[in-house]
């Protein structure tokens, strides 16, 4: 008996061997060379203590990928398959379908992967979302901004990360966009969205059999389409309990939890981010949501806020393992609460070469910091909002005091980074 992990991240926020200590089964794991590198991480020579370790180049091709994940369950008899990666959460429900095992399956997860399914979904349901279409060709497209204006957003149907993701301010700007993305073709994999202004805020959280036992919103204070051409630092912080976004945030997501989940369905343990848009006017639209644990380092954000990794935790509950620090919780009682505020601050990647970078901080109050450049490397441009250069979470007794701490960091951190242009 064994699970499967389908791994496109790097090891050091999944420490699956540390997780599932006491898992009783093998743990065998099929990894993404390319996210090693990304990540500045060594990539592994041997197994790390699993049953077996496959390095494969990419996970790009996912008919190679699925026919390794499903040589390696015949080969070590897997029960269980997990995936936290947003593009492999519905190539993980297809294999457990296809071997009969339990967990989330293919129509399970296409609500939360299809933008367009997800969008109607909770329209249905009464949640505002932005006004939208599948446009077939550049004309469809066109009429749309006839009938909606600018700016809109044009991005992936099955997008994540913001890779690709375009905001288009001006007519002439996204008639070429238009033509480019269809040329004379038809195609029914993008979404069009019409511009919903206003900070973004998430919700981060965990489901343990159907029950949606932690949640609490954080706030953008950027824009993570930016990612390519932001330098600066980038700061997102939790929401004080007596916000009062926080309580009508936590009810809006579980009710578009309810709006996705499919009847009697199988998706029972899970991790969830959901992305809402506060606008001026005060509506919260939902952007949207998806059911694996956040990226960047909100989970570190929450482990240092309530003292559960929502990583760990999905991945011990989709395992049917004892969920540590939460036996009250699943006895009834009420979700687990921050007992202080946090955040984290990010600085992207940005093109050359790397002549200095900061060193680890040094304030108490600094939970966790991580490096992924270091003097004498040249480095690409920043290939998703998740790419950085640099990263600390940090914690305060409030949001405000938070948000002193992590703003001061960021700006030592852009003092302390030299980046040059390439000849």
């Amino acid at each position: 008996m064994s699970a499967l992990i389908l791994h496109r991240n790097p090891f050091e926020p999944f420490p699956y061997d540390r997780w599932l200590a006491d898992y009783e089964g093998e743990l065998v794991v099929l990894a993404a060379r390319d996210r090693f590198e990304m990540f500045a991480e060594p990539v592994p020579t041997d197994n790390l203590g699993y049953t077996h370790l496959e390095v494969i180049d990419a996970f790009d091709d996912v008919e190679l990928v699925r026919g390794r994940a499903l040589a390696l369950a015949e080969e070590f008899d897997v029960r269980h398959v997990v995936a936290h990666h947003e593009a492999d959460v519905l190539l993980a429900a297809s294999l457990r379908e296809q071997l009969d095992l339990p967990g989330a399956w293919p129509r399970d997860v296409h609500p939360f992967r299809d933008k367009a399914l997800m969008k109607r979904r909770l329209r249905a349901a009464g949640i505002e979302v932005a006004e939208h279409i599948v446009p077939r060709t550049a004309r469809d497209a066109v009429e749309f901004v006839d009938r909606h204006g600018l700016p809109v957003v044009l991005k992936d149907r099955a997008g994540y990360n913001s890779i690709g993701l375009r905001i288009l301010r001006e007519r002439d700007t996204a008639v070429a966009a238009f033509e480019r993305a269809f040329g004379d073709a038809e195609r029914d994999d993008l979404l069009l969205e019409a511009y919903v202004p206003g900070r973004m805020c998430h919700v981060d959280g965990l489901v343990v059999d159907g029950r949606m036992v932690l949640a609490w919103p954080s706030q953008y204070q950027y824009d993570l389409a930016s990612y390519g051409t932001d330098p600066g630092a980038r700061v997102d912080l939790t929401l004080d309990h007596d916000d009062p976004l926080t309580a009508p945030l936590i009810d809006l997501t579980e009710r578009a939890l309810a709006a996705l989940y499919e009847p009697d369905g199988r998706l029972r343990d899970h991790a969830f981010h959901a992305e809402i848009f506060h606008t001026p006017d005060g509506r919260l639209v939902v952007c949207e949501i998806a059911c694996r644990p956040g990226g960047a380092k909100v989970r570190e954000v929450l482990a240092a806020i309530v003292g559960v990794n929502i990583g760990e935790y999905a991945t011990r509950a989709e395992l049917g393992l004892h969920l540590p620090g939460l036996a009250a919780t699943l006895a009834g009682g009420e979700r687990l609460r921050p007992s202080r505020m946090g955040g984290q601050v990010l600085l992207m990647k940005r093109p050359g070469y790397v002549k200095a970078v900061p060193p680890p901080p040094e304030e108490p109050w600094v939970e966790r910091f991580w490096r992924y450049a270091e003097p004498g490397q040249v480095i690409p441009p920043a290939s998703g909002s998740s790419d950085f250069l640099a990263c600390a979470v940090a914690t305060g007794g409030s949001r405000s005091e938070a948000e002193r701490r992590l703003r001061s960091l960021g700006a030592r951190f852009e003092s302390q980074i030299e980046i040059v242009e390439l000849p």
